[in-house]
């Protein structure tokens, strides 16, 4: 990919470890977990319950991202649990947006960073680094 683009790459809308590790192989500089909304594929997996699989077979090489149905900063410790290194929010602060303009915006912004430094303090995590899969129990899908 280096020898295409000028800037790092990240590879979007990965849902199967296979893909995670074409895209490390291909020099992508990331990969987001994301099923874009479930808008093109109603049955697509949710991002939660394959990020487990991802995170494992990209092994820390790049960094893994994910995306899709983040509403409260309970799901954002979990995504980092999981071993993501960034969850993205896209509707929440959209919506805070269309409400209260700007102000919406950031204040839907400020509750998702406090809920989120609530669940670590609850869950005796002082820092971002802290955060860890012992915090979880994942499942293998059924």
């Amino acid at each position: 990919m280096s020898s295409y683009a000028k800037v790092p790459v990240l590879v979007k809308g990965i849902l199967a470890p296979e893909d995670a590790k074409l895209a490390v192989e291909h020099g992508a500089a990331g990969v987001l977990v994301s099923n874009h909304g479930a808008r093109y594929l109603d049955t697509a997996p949710s991002t939660i319950e394959v990020l487990p699989s991802i995170v494992d077979a990209v092994a820390g090489r790049i960094p893994v991202l994910v995306d899709g149905g983040f509403r409260r900063g309970t799901d954002i410790l979990k995504g980092l649990a999981i071993g993501a290194k960034a969850v993205l929010v896209g509707r929440p602060p959209l919506w805070g947006l269309a409400a209260y303009g700007q102000a919406g915006a950031q204040r839907v912004l400020e509750l998702l960073q406090t809920e989120l430094a609530l669940a670590m303090g609850l869950a005796g995590r002082t820092n971002l680094t802290a955060i860890d899969r012992t915090l979880i129990e994942i499942h293998p899908p059924v």
